[in-house]
């Protein structure tokens, strides 16, 4: 899920693909809804850097950050 050429996904291109959303702009609605949490806490920041081993909930769906 991480791109090769770097060590980091945003959280908005993660959310976008996991969420099975059609557009960037809908992932950036349920981020900034409250919807999603990285490793145990809210996150609203549509750039944030998601590391390999990271926990992400989805609206309720648990995911883990992968290479």
């Amino acid at each position: 899920m991480i791109p090769p050429d770097q060590p980091w996904i945003e959280l908005n291109a993660f959310v976008r693909k996991k969420a099975n959303l059609a557009t960037g702009g809908q992932a950036k609605i349920l981020i900034r809804s409250g919807k999603v949490m990285v490793n145990g806490a809210q996150e609203t920041r549509n750039k944030k850097k998601l590391y390999k081993g990271d926990k992400v909930l989805i609206d309720g769906k648990a995911y883990t950050v992968e290479s």
